[in-house]
């Protein structure tokens, strides 16, 4: 899935979960570790994870920028049957965004939603959610269920948007400061497909970041 602006999605892989954390401790209080991403990726037949790749190379330095080049005149120094030019490094795709759910039986379970600061407000949260939830239609879901704090109004508008539901609250749920879940569950019935991505075409509101996750 590839949107006008360069941003694909696609399956979560081991080399994607540093920079999976880095946008975990941006989001959350109490973020997974990487031996949960591990165990997610590797372990829990159950589990589907996907990331949201801008569409620009990033090198492994800390800064994103590009790769350093060889010392100019390195070929003048070395005779040439000696020297080979090192072999160009494959770009990194560079993490925005990434998701997760658990598919049990016949329910999709979305378990996490995140996105790197400076690219919320651009509806990556919402391709990220369209994608899980066009998968949990291909495994075969019925339903779709997931918990979101009572005071994240804006996640809770993206999930009504796509026909969830509040149909339960959990006490206490979170545990950095006990604050409550509402509990949101969507039928994933027939014509469901076609509306999500009818949905997903129409031109956002013109207001930064509505309907995006936090």
């Amino acid at each position: 899935m590839t949107s006008s602006d360069g941003v694909q999605v696609v399956p979560m892989v081991l080399d994607d979960i540093p920079r999976v954390l880095e946008i975990d401790q941006l989001s959350f209080p109490l973020p997974w570790s990487q031996t949960s991403y591990r165990y997610e990726l590797t372990q829990n037949p159950n589990s589907h994870f996907w990331v949201a790749v801008a569409a620009r190379s990033a090198s492994p330095g800390a800064d994103g920028g590009p790769a350093p080049r060889p010392a100019a005149g390195l070929g003048r120094l070395i005779p040439s049957r000696w020297f080979r030019a090192p072999e160009p490094a494959a770009p990194l795709r560079y993490v925005i965004g990434y998701s997760g759910f658990w598919f049990i039986i016949d329910e999709a379970h979305i378990s996490t939603i995140a996105v790197t600061p400076e690219w919320r407000g651009h509806r990556v949260g919402e391709r990220l959610f369209v994608a899980m939830l066009e998968q949990a239609l291909d495994l075969g879901a019925l339903t779709a269920t997931l918990e979101v704090r009572v005071t994240n109004d804006r996640a809770q508008g993206l999930y009504r948007k796509y026909h969830f539901e509040v149909v339960g609250r959990r006490k206490h749920y979170y545990r950095d400061n006990g604050e409550d879940a509402l509990l949101m569950t969507a039928e994933l019935g027939p014509g469901y497909r076609e509306d999500m991505r009818r949905l997903l075409a129409q031109k956002p509101p013109d207001r930064k970041g509505a309907g995006e996750p936090k």
